[in-house]
């Protein structure tokens, strides 16, 4: 019998295009490729609520992993099949450790199968604010009075979002803690800097390597464009990085292939199915 294999791109930059959205194309063509037995799924820093928004027409039989690794999610329902909180301590550490977050960011806490975003009802830095009124009609994102509001429900993820200057001092001094993940990258479609916080072991690579061990697969290809997806492509069997990708994750790349505007990652899978 042949290898099993499992296929996990990264969605924005990577199976998206520049305008955040994945393409008819690449849509039939992975789920003509599932229903062939491909077994594939997607990694991202997004919520499945923001995941589904752009990738719900994708038939998987997988569960995606969502929130950077915290929340593994059905992508046809929603679904949480499992998340990851932080622990009292840490929420009490957390506001002490970074008292500029009703600032610059949100909290997302689980009410139930929902998720909220919540933020404090302040003067925000001008990136945040871009968020907020991005997201000015969606009733799970919400504000609160004040820093420990923002930890109602139970919190599972952190996100602070400024110019750089502002929020790399606070990666750096959230990051001394090892008890959590922190990431700290640029976001793919705007000059703006993001710093996500999450529950320790919940990272892209850490929850793709989990997923790999519970279904029984052999080997493990990924596809990515972004610094944040490095430890995915150290953990793969095969790593291959768009064209539009920075040159920092290209040199972890068993090869680069097309750009995202391209449906370079359903096109690489097409061509690898028909090969197998």
């Amino acid at each position: 019998m042949g290898e099993k294999i499992l296929y996990v791109s990264d969605l924005d930059g990577t199976l998206m295009r520049s305008n955040e959205a994945i393409s008819d194309y690449t849509v039939r063509t992975i789920n003509e490729l599932v229903e062939k037995g491909l077994n594939f799924t997607y990694a991202t820093a997004r919520s499945i609520e923001s995941s589904k928004t752009v990738a719900g027409g994708l038939r998987l039989r997988l569960p995606v992993i969502t929130r950077n690794g915290a929340v593994l999610a059905d992508n046809t329902t929603g679904e949480h099949l499992e998340k990851s909180v932080f622990t009292e301590d840490e929420t009490e550490l957390l506001k002490k450790l970074i008292p500029e977050l009703p600032r610059y960011g949100f909290v997302s806490c689980f009410f139930g199968e929902e998720m909220h975003r919540l933020y404090v009802d302040t003067e925000h830095s001008p990136e945040f604010s871009g968020y907020i009124e991005y997201h000015i009609n969606n009733p799970t994102v919400r504000p609160v009075k004040g820093i420990d509001d923002l930890f109602d429900g139970i919190p599972g993820y952190v996100t602070l979002i400024g110019a750089k200057e502002e929020i790399e001092p606070i990666y750096e001094r959230a990051r001394t803690y090892t008890g959590w993940e922190s990431l700290f990258q640029r976001d793919t479609y705007r000059e703006e800097y993001w710093l996500e916080i999450c529950p320790q072991n919940c990272t892209k690579a850490k929850t793709i390597k989990r997923l790999k061990e519970r279904f029984g697969f052999d080997r493990l290809v990924v596809f990515g464009d972004g610094i944040n997806d490095i430890p995915m492509f150290k953990e793969a069997d095969e790593a291959y990085a768009v064209e539009n990708a920075l040159d920092e994750l290209k040199q972890y790349a068993t090869g680069v292939i097309g750009r995202n505007e391209e449906d370079a990652v359903a096109e690489f899978l097409k061509n690898r199915m028909e090969q197998s």
